[in-house]
């Protein structure tokens, strides 16, 4: 026996479009506090905010079928890039720079933001590590700027990347790293000239480039990545995400 009557799957599933609308509703109101409060009628305004309050179940089970619908998403992305790295990894390298032996059993990723300052931190680590076993890592280098609260992270990026195009993205990735305390155009001018770059095709690449960065941060994006740096480990002993302070064992552990 179907303990919902029509009438009650009916009420649930008016209530559920309700609450999308309340949602929205309220998403219009904290992104645009001024229009909203010109073009909302404060009648339904409270009208909505009282069936909101009367119902709070439905609006959580709403919020907790999305997170689950979202999640779900991830994972997915997160198996396909997996998938993609043990078996296609040069689908996922592309034309990000690289460093350490090319032909190595390990390939290590790292989404890092140049403002960040644990990124900055996480720096000397990673270098020690790739100077001890370099023979066997590869580490791949993408772009997840973190614009939000890094205003220099993405003008950096292009920074770097154009470099990249004149085979000089580590010695430009270091030097940015070295002063992220300056980070600004005139640093970026200043250590193209110290790099001995082609200063016009250095301003054009850093137009050109920009898609890449934005490529790389819908990746980030899609796999549900929320901080930086980010490491992605792929070895025939270990897969995923993977922790810079677990790396030293790791990687001595390979064959």
């Amino acid at each position: 026996m179907n303990i919902f009557s029509p009438s009650l799957v009916w009420l649930r599933q008016w209530l559920r479009t309700l609450t999308a609308i309340c949602l929205l509703f309220l998403l219009i109101t904290w992104t645009f506090p001024a229009q909203a409060a010109t073009n909302i009628d404060p009648k339904l305004e409270q009208q909505v905010l009282e069936i909101i309050r009367k119902n709070p179940q439905v609006v959580i089970e709403s919020i907790q079928a999305y997170q689950r619908q979202q999640q779900k998403k991830i994972q997915s992305a997160r198996d396909k890039f997996l998938q993609d790295l043990k078996n296609n990894p040069k689908t996922i390298i592309g034309t990000s720079p690289t460093t350490g032996s090319p032909t190595a059993k390990v390939l290590l990723i790292e989404f890092s933001d140049f403002q960040c300052p644990y990124c900055g931190e996480a720096q000397k680590t990673l270098k020690a590590l790739l100077n001890k076993y370099g023979n066997k890592v590869q580490l791949i280098y993408k772009n997840f700027p973190l614009s939000a609260i890094h205003k220099q992270a993405i003008p950096a990026a292009t920074a770097a990347l154009a470099a990249h195009k004149q085979g000089k993205f580590w010695e430009y990735h270091d030097a940015l790293f070295a002063n992220q305390n300056k980070l600004g155009e005139p640093l970026y001018l200043d250590i193209a000239k110290k790099l001995n770059l082609d200063l016009t095709q250095f301003k054009r690449d850093r137009k050109l480039v920009a898609k890449e960065v934005a490529q790389d941060t819908a990746l980030a994006r899609s796999l549900g990545l929320s901080g930086t740096p980010f490491f992605i480990i792929q070895s025939e002993e270990a897969s995923g995400a993977v922790q810079l302070s677990e790396l030293d064992k790791i990687l001595s552990g390979l064959k």
